[in-house]
């Protein structure tokens, strides 16, 4: 039993080590694969936890329908209780931080609709009357599609080449449904603290894919690069610094943003940057499928103690 405690850590321990390798590897990516990259780490990475702790969770259980009495198997794993019951609390607190995670979401999806509804709708666009420079992608919500929110504030503060790279990322953010990746990277940070770490990462790539739509929809890296840094300085700070299913032009690290788009367009790594990334991608992997590989090794483990225990007569 000590082994299998042991590989349990391992399998906890993973995305503290598989993190900085997701990381690294989104910056050798363009920005709509590093974005897909750091949401799809985390999800399985949260997913690789979770499996390995149902599996021992599972232990007593699974060694019940062997026909294993739970005396025996407490004479021949004695931690296999205890150790069981802390993996169902840690599962427990996993599930009320993802319930309340999901919850906090919701609502600021709600309360962003309610904050909107006396805006002047045009096509896609809500335009909000007030003097702060706000924009940001407002996702669908019951029924109601997707919109680009902008206040008349942000519109004043912009000259019109600046209000079309505004809006193309605004738009950019909606029709590559970002929110939703942005999401699962939250709720994943809810499942394992090392995770909380990808999320930072997640929002700038975010903005990152949805400033280089912008960059094509104008067809002049510099101004979008321009038009970028002046609406997150006319930005109001509660946009900038918002968190969840709400994405602005104001967020993230906006000097690097600027940075990227005045240099040449992002390409797939070639050479040795191609090789690096796959070797980081396969790290990755490995420790994202741990968790799930333990959890079905502990099932076999306990089938083969079983029948090791019938075989030999000691039940």
């Amino acid at each position: 039993m000590s082994l299998v405690l042991v590989l349990v850590a391992l399998a906890l321990l993973a995305p503290w080590a598989a993190v900085p390798a997701a990381r690294r590897l989104a910056v050798l990516l363009p920005p709509r694969e590093a974005s897909f990259t750091l949401a799809g780490a985390a999800v399985l990475l949260a997913g690789g936890t979770a499996a390995a702790l149902v599996g021992l969770f599972h232990v007593p259980f699974l060694a019940g329908l062997e026909h294993l009495p739970l005396s025996r198997v407490l004479a021949r794993w004695p931690a296999v209780v205890p150790v069981s019951g802390a993996a169902g609390v840690l599962l427990t607190v996993q599930a009320v931080r993802l319930g309340l995670r999901w919850r906090r979401q919701r609502a600021l999806l709600a309360r962003a609709w309610e904050l909107t509804g006396g805006a002047t709708s045009d096509g896609d666009l809500l335009v909000v009357a007030g003097e702060d420079a706000e924009a940001f992608a407002l996702p669908a919500h019951r029924g109601r599609p997707g919109r680009v929110v902008v206040s008349a504030g942000m519109l004043r503060a912009l000259g019109p080449t600046e209000r079309a790279v505004l809006l193309a990322h605004e738009r950019a953010h909606l029709r590559g449904r970002h929110h939703l990746l942005s999401a699962a990277a939250d709720l994943a940070a809810a499942v394992h603290p090392a995770l909380g770490r990808l999320r930072a990462d997640l929002d700038f790539h975010l903005e990152r894919w949805a400033d280089e739509q912008a960059a094509r929809a104008v067809a002049d890296r510099r101004t979008a690069a321009t038009a970028i840094a002046r609406a997150a300085l006319a930005g109001s700070p509660s946009v900038r610094h918002a968190t969840g299913p709400l994405l602005s032009v104001s967020s993230g690290p906006v000097p690097q943003r600027v940075q990227a788009l005045l240099g040449p367009a992002p390409a797939r790594p070639t050479g040795h940057r191609a090789r690096a990334a796959v070797a980081l991608l396969a790290a990755v992997a490995v420790a994202a499928m741990l968790g799930v590989g333990l959890a079905y090794g502990l099932h076999e483990y306990v089938e083969y103690a079983a029948r090791a225990l019938l075989a030999h007569g000691t039940v």
